[in-house]
């Protein structure tokens, strides 16, 4: 069931996409707050 190369490849990679995923989405996250104040406040 589990293949010892399989389990070697998938020890970086999907974690590091998810993490770059995730720090994407929270800079435009942050982004969208400071233009939405931004028009807010004006």
């Amino acid at each position: 069931m589990t293949d010892p190369k399989q389990s070697a490849d998938d020890d970086g990679n999907p974690k590091f996409g998810r993490l770059l995923l995730v720090l994407l989405a929270v800079v435009a996250l942050i982004g969208v707050l400071t233009f939405a104040t931004e028009a807010y406040y004006r």
